[in-house]
Protein backbone atom coordinates (compact mmCIF):
# COMPACT_ATOMS: atom_id res chain seq x y z
CA UNK A 1 0.00 0.00 0.00
CA UNK A 2 1.05 3.35 -0.80
CA UNK A 3 2.49 5.28 1.95
CA UNK A 4 3.15 8.75 2.69
CA UNK A 5 6.81 8.21 2.36
CA UNK A 6 6.09 7.12 -1.54
CA UNK A 7 4.74 10.18 -2.26
CA UNK A 8 7.60 12.38 -4.14
CA UNK A 9 8.70 14.66 -6.73
CA UNK A 10 6.33 16.29 -9.35
CA UNK A 11 2.95 15.03 -9.14
CA UNK A 12 1.61 15.90 -12.49
CA UNK A 13 -2.16 17.29 -12.19
CA UNK A 14 -3.84 16.41 -15.57
CA UNK A 15 -7.25 17.07 -17.59
CA UNK A 16 -9.89 14.95 -18.49
CA UNK A 17 -10.18 15.43 -22.08
CA UNK A 18 -13.22 16.22 -23.73
CA UNK A 19 -14.40 15.22 -27.48
CA UNK A 20 -16.05 18.35 -29.79
CA UNK A 21 -19.67 19.29 -28.62
CA UNK A 22 -18.68 18.37 -24.72
CA UNK A 23 -19.32 21.84 -23.67
CA UNK A 24 -23.16 21.08 -24.76
CA UNK A 25 -25.86 19.95 -21.81
CA UNK A 26 -27.16 17.07 -24.27
CA UNK A 27 -23.79 15.86 -24.76
CA UNK A 28 -23.04 11.86 -23.69
CA UNK A 29 -19.98 10.00 -23.86
CA UNK A 30 -17.70 12.92 -24.01
CA UNK A 31 -14.29 11.50 -23.15
CA UNK A 32 -12.18 11.68 -25.93
CA UNK A 33 -9.73 8.69 -24.73
CA UNK A 34 -7.21 8.22 -27.12
CA UNK A 35 -6.29 12.11 -25.81
CA UNK A 36 -6.20 10.45 -22.70
CA UNK A 37 -3.98 7.45 -23.37
CA UNK A 38 -1.42 10.40 -25.41
CA UNK A 39 -1.54 12.51 -22.55
CA UNK A 40 -1.11 9.89 -20.07
CA UNK A 41 1.59 8.06 -21.45
CA UNK A 42 3.27 11.69 -22.29
CA UNK A 43 3.33 12.67 -18.42
CA UNK A 44 4.79 9.26 -17.64
CA UNK A 45 7.63 9.72 -20.47
CA UNK A 46 8.27 13.44 -19.57
CA UNK A 47 9.06 12.59 -15.82
CA UNK A 48 6.34 12.58 -13.85
CA UNK A 49 7.03 10.46 -10.34
CA UNK A 50 2.74 10.61 -9.85
CA UNK A 51 -0.43 11.51 -11.75
CA UNK A 52 -3.70 13.34 -10.07
CA UNK A 53 -6.89 12.84 -12.17
CA UNK A 54 -10.32 13.78 -11.65
CA UNK A 55 -10.02 16.86 -9.25
CA UNK A 56 -10.86 20.33 -10.10
CA UNK A 57 -8.84 20.47 -13.57
CA UNK A 58 -9.95 17.30 -13.99
CA UNK A 59 -13.83 18.26 -13.94
CA UNK A 60 -14.66 15.37 -11.20
CA UNK A 61 -18.10 16.99 -10.68
CA UNK A 62 -19.14 17.66 -14.18
CA UNK A 63 -18.40 14.02 -15.44
CA UNK A 64 -21.26 11.56 -15.81
CA UNK A 65 -20.68 8.07 -13.98
CA UNK A 66 -20.45 6.78 -17.20
CA UNK A 67 -18.05 8.88 -18.78
CA UNK A 68 -16.32 8.76 -15.33
CA UNK A 69 -15.69 5.23 -15.77
CA UNK A 70 -14.35 5.06 -19.24
CA UNK A 71 -11.72 7.90 -18.14
CA UNK A 72 -10.68 5.84 -15.12
CA UNK A 73 -10.36 2.39 -17.20
CA UNK A 74 -8.17 4.07 -20.01
CA UNK A 75 -6.27 6.43 -17.76
CA UNK A 76 -5.31 3.29 -15.37
CA UNK A 77 -4.75 0.76 -18.17
CA UNK A 78 -2.14 3.39 -19.35
CA UNK A 79 -0.10 3.53 -16.97
CA UNK A 80 -0.36 0.26 -15.67
CA UNK A 81 1.12 1.14 -12.38
CA UNK A 82 4.45 2.44 -13.47
CA UNK A 83 3.52 6.07 -11.55
CA UNK A 84 1.21 6.32 -8.72
CA UNK A 85 -1.86 7.48 -9.45
CA UNK A 86 -4.54 9.58 -7.15
CA UNK A 87 -7.84 9.30 -8.52
CA UNK A 88 -10.65 11.91 -7.90
CA UNK A 89 -13.82 10.08 -5.92
CA UNK A 90 -15.83 12.89 -4.89
CA UNK A 91 -19.07 13.45 -5.18
CA UNK A 92 -22.21 14.97 -3.72
CA UNK A 93 -22.57 12.39 -1.27
CA UNK A 94 -21.02 9.67 0.54
CA UNK A 95 -22.66 6.59 -1.19
CA UNK A 96 -21.62 7.77 -4.26
CA UNK A 97 -18.38 8.41 -3.09
CA UNK A 98 -17.95 4.71 -1.82
CA UNK A 99 -19.60 3.73 -5.36
CA UNK A 100 -16.05 5.52 -6.91
CA UNK A 101 -13.70 4.36 -4.43
CA UNK A 102 -14.62 0.52 -4.63
CA UNK A 103 -14.15 1.18 -8.65
CA UNK A 104 -11.15 2.86 -8.61
CA UNK A 105 -9.22 0.83 -6.54
CA UNK A 106 -10.27 -2.39 -8.17
CA UNK A 107 -9.07 -0.67 -11.44
CA UNK A 108 -6.12 -0.53 -9.78
CA UNK A 109 -5.32 2.94 -8.55
CA UNK A 110 -2.32 4.03 -6.12
CA UNK A 111 -5.24 6.08 -3.76
CA UNK A 112 -8.12 8.39 -3.66
CA UNK A 113 -8.35 11.81 -4.30
CA UNK A 114 -10.81 12.81 -1.98
CA UNK A 115 -12.45 15.96 -1.04
CA UNK A 116 -16.04 17.05 0.96
CA UNK A 117 -19.31 16.71 -0.39
CA UNK A 118 -20.38 19.98 -1.29
CA UNK A 119 -23.93 20.14 -0.74
CA UNK A 120 -23.73 21.77 2.29
CA UNK A 121 -20.41 23.04 3.86
CA UNK A 122 -18.95 20.87 6.62
CA UNK A 123 -18.63 21.91 10.13
CA UNK A 124 -14.88 20.42 11.63
CA UNK A 125 -16.79 17.28 13.04
CA UNK A 126 -18.45 16.59 10.10
CA UNK A 127 -15.42 16.96 8.11
CA UNK A 128 -12.81 14.84 10.06
CA UNK A 129 -15.63 12.22 10.52
CA UNK A 130 -15.93 11.56 6.77
CA UNK A 131 -12.51 11.20 6.48
CA UNK A 132 -12.07 8.64 9.29
CA UNK A 133 -15.62 7.19 7.99
CA UNK A 134 -13.86 6.22 4.52
CA UNK A 135 -10.95 5.11 6.64
CA UNK A 136 -12.38 2.30 8.32
CA UNK A 137 -14.84 1.35 5.39
CA UNK A 138 -11.61 1.18 2.99
CA UNK A 139 -8.83 0.18 5.28
CA UNK A 140 -6.24 -1.00 2.79
CA UNK A 141 -6.73 1.93 0.23
CA UNK A 142 -4.87 5.53 0.81
CA UNK A 143 -6.59 8.61 0.99
CA UNK A 144 -5.18 12.08 -0.44
CA UNK A 145 -7.50 14.76 0.91
CA UNK A 146 -8.14 17.49 -1.54
CA UNK A 147 -7.90 20.61 0.55
CA UNK A 148 -9.63 23.11 -1.49
CA UNK A 149 -10.86 25.54 0.50
CA UNK A 150 -12.78 27.32 -2.23
CA UNK A 151 -14.27 24.25 -3.99
CA UNK A 152 -15.53 22.69 -0.77
CA UNK A 153 -16.20 25.45 1.45
CA UNK A 154 -14.30 24.44 4.44
CA UNK A 155 -11.22 26.23 5.67
CA UNK A 156 -9.15 22.93 6.68
CA UNK A 157 -7.81 24.54 10.04
CA UNK A 158 -4.95 22.66 11.93
CA UNK A 159 -7.39 21.17 14.06
CA UNK A 160 -9.20 19.17 11.02
CA UNK A 161 -5.38 18.00 10.36
CA UNK A 162 -5.11 16.95 13.92
CA UNK A 163 -8.63 15.28 14.29
CA UNK A 164 -7.85 13.04 10.55
CA UNK A 165 -4.12 11.88 11.96
CA UNK A 166 -5.34 10.61 14.76
CA UNK A 167 -8.94 9.03 13.66
CA UNK A 168 -8.01 8.23 9.72
CA UNK A 169 -4.82 5.99 9.36
CA UNK A 170 -5.47 5.67 5.48
CA UNK A 171 -4.54 9.28 4.49
CA UNK A 172 -1.22 9.61 3.56
CA UNK A 173 -1.24 12.82 1.89
CA UNK A 174 -3.27 15.90 1.10
CA UNK A 175 -3.21 18.36 -2.17
CA UNK A 176 -2.73 21.39 0.40
CA UNK A 177 -3.75 24.69 -0.04
CA UNK A 178 -2.98 27.16 3.12
CA UNK A 179 0.70 27.01 3.54
CA UNK A 180 0.64 29.37 5.88
CA UNK A 181 -0.09 27.06 8.66
CA UNK A 182 2.44 24.30 7.33
CA UNK A 183 5.16 24.22 10.43
CA UNK A 184 1.19 23.82 12.94
CA UNK A 185 0.11 20.88 10.63
CA UNK A 186 3.43 19.17 10.23
CA UNK A 187 3.74 19.34 14.34
CA UNK A 188 0.15 18.09 15.33
CA UNK A 189 0.22 15.10 12.53
CA UNK A 190 3.87 14.04 13.15
CA UNK A 191 5.10 14.62 9.94
CA UNK A 192 2.44 11.41 9.32
CA UNK A 193 0.88 13.02 6.19
CA UNK A 194 2.66 14.09 3.06
CA UNK A 195 1.68 17.39 2.32
CA UNK A 196 1.59 18.50 -1.60
CA UNK A 197 2.02 21.74 -2.25
CA UNK A 198 1.18 23.46 -5.68
CA UNK A 199 4.47 24.84 -7.46
CA UNK A 200 4.38 28.53 -6.82
CA UNK A 201 3.67 27.41 -2.81
CA UNK A 202 5.90 24.80 -2.31
CA UNK A 203 8.81 26.38 -1.41
CA UNK A 204 6.83 28.71 1.25
CA UNK A 205 5.99 25.60 2.85
CA UNK A 206 9.40 24.02 2.57
CA UNK A 207 10.63 26.71 4.15
CA UNK A 208 8.23 26.30 7.11
CA UNK A 209 9.14 22.60 7.26
CA UNK A 210 12.58 21.40 5.95
CA UNK A 211 12.62 17.90 5.14
CA UNK A 212 9.10 17.80 5.17
CA UNK A 213 8.11 18.84 1.96
CA UNK A 214 9.21 16.30 -0.80
CA UNK A 215 6.51 16.82 -3.66
CA UNK A 216 4.95 19.40 -5.54
CA UNK A 217 1.70 19.46 -8.00
CA UNK A 218 1.99 21.25 -10.99
CA UNK A 219 -0.62 21.47 -14.08
CA UNK A 220 0.23 19.29 -17.02
CA UNK A 221 1.53 22.38 -19.08
CA UNK A 222 4.93 20.98 -19.31
CA UNK A 223 7.22 19.58 -16.01
CA UNK A 224 10.74 20.75 -16.47
CA UNK A 225 10.06 24.02 -14.26
CA UNK A 226 8.26 21.98 -11.65
CA UNK A 227 11.11 19.19 -11.16
CA UNK A 228 13.66 21.84 -11.31
CA UNK A 229 12.06 23.72 -8.71
CA UNK A 230 11.16 20.16 -6.38
CA UNK A 231 14.40 18.77 -6.83
CA UNK A 232 16.13 22.11 -5.56
CA UNK A 233 13.72 21.94 -2.14
CA UNK A 234 14.95 18.35 -1.82
CA UNK A 235 18.42 19.01 -2.42
CA UNK A 236 18.34 21.99 0.12
CA UNK A 237 19.50 24.22 -2.43
CA UNK A 238 17.57 27.22 -1.39
CA UNK A 239 19.09 29.63 -3.64
CA UNK A 240 18.05 27.65 -7.11
CA UNK A 241 14.85 26.78 -5.36
CA UNK A 242 14.51 30.63 -5.41
CA UNK A 243 15.44 31.18 -8.62
CA UNK A 244 13.11 28.69 -10.09
CA UNK A 245 10.05 29.62 -7.97
CA UNK A 246 10.70 33.43 -8.66
CA UNK A 247 10.54 32.51 -12.61
CA UNK A 248 7.26 30.88 -11.61
CA UNK A 249 5.91 34.25 -10.29
CA UNK A 250 7.19 36.24 -13.66
CA UNK A 251 5.30 33.56 -15.70
CA UNK A 252 2.32 33.65 -13.69
CA UNK A 253 2.35 37.50 -13.07
CA UNK A 254 -0.47 38.59 -15.35
CA UNK A 255 -3.32 35.85 -13.75
CA UNK A 256 -2.22 35.90 -9.95
CA UNK A 257 -4.74 38.29 -9.83
CA UNK A 258 -7.37 35.35 -10.27
CA UNK A 259 -5.94 33.49 -7.48
CA UNK A 260 -8.13 35.74 -5.30
CA UNK A 261 -11.27 33.20 -3.63
CA UNK A 262 -14.18 35.60 -5.02
CA UNK A 263 -12.39 34.87 -8.57
CA UNK A 264 -10.43 31.27 -8.40
CA UNK A 265 -13.86 29.71 -6.76
CA UNK A 266 -15.71 30.43 -10.10
CA UNK A 267 -13.29 30.08 -12.87
CA UNK A 268 -10.94 27.54 -11.54
CA UNK A 269 -11.22 25.02 -14.02
CA UNK A 270 -11.20 27.57 -16.80
CA UNK A 271 -8.06 29.24 -15.70
CA UNK A 272 -6.09 26.20 -15.00
CA UNK A 273 -7.26 24.80 -18.87
CA UNK A 274 -6.84 27.31 -20.66
CA UNK A 275 -3.73 27.99 -19.31
CA UNK A 276 -2.60 24.34 -19.64
CA UNK A 277 -4.27 24.09 -23.27
CA UNK A 278 -2.54 26.99 -24.66
CA UNK A 279 1.43 25.43 -23.97
CA UNK A 280 0.76 23.11 -26.43
CA UNK A 281 1.36 20.72 -23.88
CA UNK A 282 -2.03 19.34 -23.67
CA UNK A 283 -5.26 19.34 -25.92
CA UNK A 284 -7.93 18.74 -23.54
CA UNK A 285 -10.89 20.35 -25.23
CA UNK A 286 -13.68 21.83 -24.36
CA UNK A 287 -14.72 22.14 -20.49
CA UNK A 288 -18.31 20.36 -19.80
CA UNK A 289 -20.96 22.36 -18.61
CA UNK A 290 -21.65 24.80 -16.66
CA UNK A 291 -17.93 25.90 -16.46
CA UNK A 292 -17.78 26.31 -20.48
CA UNK A 293 -14.57 28.61 -21.36
CA UNK A 294 -17.32 31.09 -22.61
CA UNK A 295 -18.32 31.97 -18.65
CA UNK A 296 -14.99 33.84 -18.29
CA UNK A 297 -14.08 37.36 -19.40
CA UNK A 298 -11.98 37.69 -22.80
CA UNK A 299 -9.76 39.66 -20.35
CA UNK A 300 -8.43 36.49 -18.33
CA UNK A 301 -8.56 34.49 -21.28
CA UNK A 302 -5.77 37.14 -22.61
CA UNK A 303 -3.57 36.80 -19.25
CA UNK A 304 -3.95 32.88 -19.34
CA UNK A 305 -2.29 32.44 -22.68
CA UNK A 306 0.07 35.38 -22.17
CA UNK A 307 0.71 32.59 -18.24
CA UNK A 308 1.66 29.78 -20.87
CA UNK A 309 3.99 31.54 -23.27
CA UNK A 310 5.96 32.50 -20.16
CA UNK A 311 5.71 28.75 -18.97
CA UNK A 312 6.95 27.71 -22.10
CA UNK A 313 10.14 29.75 -21.84
CA UNK A 314 10.17 28.19 -18.57
CA UNK A 315 10.41 24.78 -19.74
CA UNK A 316 13.02 25.60 -22.16
CA UNK A 317 14.95 27.01 -19.64
CA UNK A 318 14.25 24.13 -17.48
CA UNK A 319 15.28 21.83 -19.91
CA UNK A 320 17.16 18.77 -19.02
CA UNK A 321 17.72 20.05 -15.29
CA UNK A 322 15.99 17.39 -13.53
CA UNK A 323 18.85 15.16 -14.61
CA UNK A 324 21.25 17.76 -13.63
CA UNK A 325 19.83 17.99 -10.51
CA UNK A 326 22.10 16.77 -7.00
CA UNK A 327 20.20 14.43 -4.78
CA UNK A 328 16.72 15.38 -6.06
CA UNK A 329 13.79 13.59 -5.01
CA UNK A 330 12.23 12.35 -8.22
CA UNK A 331 12.90 9.77 -10.89
CA UNK A 332 15.32 11.09 -13.84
Amino acid sequence: MLSAQDVKGVVAVMATPAKPGADSVLATDTVDLDETARSTEKLIKDGADSIMALGTTGECAALSDEDYRKFVDTFLSVVNGRVPTFVGTTALGSHEIAKRMKFVKERGASAALMGIPMWQPATLDMAVRHYADFSEAFPDFPIMVYGNSGAFRFSFPVEFWEGVAKKAPTVIAAKFGNTSITKQVVDVTGGRISLVAVDRTSLDAAKQAPGHITALWTLAAGLNTAAALIDAINAGDWDRAEQVRNDINWAMEHTQQYRKPEIFASFNIQLNRVAMDATGYTNSGPIRPPYQISTMPQEYIDNCIEQAERWNELEKKYAGARTQAVGGGGAS
